[in-house]
């Protein structure tokens, strides 16, 4: 499997001043905006890491992720975590926080979320159904080819 790079999510309440903040505090400028969404792709320390605006529920961790390569890489990653006897759930050319992308999602015991997600390309939307507003919790699905879309990043 080719990493790229690890992936953070924050929920925060306010998307612009966390943006002021995070612009400081890394020393670059924001690489995606939209509408309660931004993202940072830092090369160093080599990091995805993005904002959804939530309101507070005092969980500020949205989910956590490994950028990889190629569909290819989430395949395998979908196939260690089978063959560890994890259970997996996987999305195929979903639209998820303004672009396309396949993945595969694992939860630790605490109810943590990770995918192993490639990014296709970029989309105009934030998820595929823009009246979900949980994020990234897909249905579960044990065949890595079926698509699950019941909101994302949102």
């Amino acid at each position: 499997m080719n990493i790229l790079k690890p992936h953070v999510s924050l929920n925060v309440s306010n998307i612009d001043a966390s943006i002021a903040f995070y612009e400081k505090a890394f020393g670059v400028s924001v690489t995606k905006r939209r509408p309660g969404y931004a993202k940072f792709d830092l090369k160093e320390p080599s990091l995805n890491f993005s904002m959804v605006e939530a309101p507070r529920t005092g969980v500020n961790a949205s989910h956590f992720g490994i950028q990889v390569a190629s569909s290819e890489d989430v395949a395998a990653a979908w196939t260690r975590f089978k063959q560890a006897g994890l259970p997996t759930r996987t999305e195929e050319n979903t639209s998820c926080c303004y672009a396309l992308q396949d993945k595969v999602w694992v939860q630790d015991p605490d109810g943590n979320e990770w995918e192993v997600f490639v990014v296709k390309g970029d989309t105009d939307t934030m998820h595929d159904e823009p009246a979900k507003a949980a994020c990234c919790v897909p249905q579960v699905s044990e065949n890595p080819k079926k698509t699950a879309r019941d909101g994302c990043c949102g």
